[in-house]
C-alpha cells in the first residue's frame, strides 16, 4: 500500500492527469507506459503489482486524499490488480470500487458507473447517505447512478463482451 501511495503521490506531484486524447510525457518511477492500438488505449505497468489501461477518451487523474485514490471521470478503465499488492480505490460521479485483487473495469458516463469483474471481487459504495457497499464476483456487475445501484447480478455475455472488446479484449 505504501509503494501505491508513493506512486500516487508522485503522479499529483508532477501534475499527471489523463485528458482525453492525452499522452503521457513523465512515467513515475517503477512504471512504464505503452501505447495499444485497436482499441487506442495507453497501459499504465507498476513494479508493485497493478497493470491499467486506460481508453483513449477517459478523464481520469490520480489523487491521495485518505487512501490512494483514482479519480475517473468519464470512460473506462480496466485495472489488474495483483493480490496483496497495491490496492487502489476508484472514485466516480457514482460510486467508490475498492480492489480485492482482481481484474474489473470501471465505466462512467454522465448519468452512472458501471462495474464490471474480470476475475476475483470488488466492493462497490454508491455515494450518498446510508448506501450499501456490494460485492461484486467474477462474471458479475453493478449499475449505479445518483439514484442509487441495481441489484448485483451476472451480465449478459453480449454486455460483457462489448464492455471488454473496449480493451481489445
Amino acid at each position: 500500500m505504501m509503494i501505491f501511495a508513493r506512486f500516487v503521490v508522485a503522479l499529483f506531484l508532477i501534475g499527471i492527469v489523463l485528458p482525453p486524447g492525452f499522452a503521457i510525457a513523465q512515467v513515475p518511477p517503477n512504471c512504464e507506459i505503452t501505447k495499444a492500438d485497436d482499441p487506442e488505449r495507453d497501459i499504465l505497468r507498476c513494479a508493485f503489482g497493478i497493470i491499467l489501461e486506460i481508453e483513449a477518451v477517459a478523464e481520469m487523474a490520480f489523487t491521495d486524499g485518505d487512501e490512494a485514490e483514482l479519480d475517473l471521470k468519464n470512460g473506462a478503465v480496466l485495472l489488474e490488480v495483483t493480490p496483496g499488492e497495491a490496492r487502489p480505490q476508484i472514485r466516480t460521479p457514482h460510486a467508490i470500487a475498492a480492489v480485492r485483487g482482481t481484474v474489473f473495469v470501471v465505466d462512467v458516463s454522465e448519468t452512472s458507473t458501471a462495474v464490471f469483474v474480470v476475475q476475483g471481487e470488488v466492493s462497490v459504495s454508491p455515494l450518498g447517505a446510508e448506501a450499501p457497499v456490494a460485492l461484486v464476483r467474477a462474471g458479475e456487475g453493478i449499475d449505479v447512478s445518483s439514484q442509487g445501484a441495481s441489484e448485483v447480478g451476472v451480465w449478459g455475455e453480449e454486455r460483457a463482451a462489448a464492455l471488454m472488446a473496449r480493451f481489445g479484449r
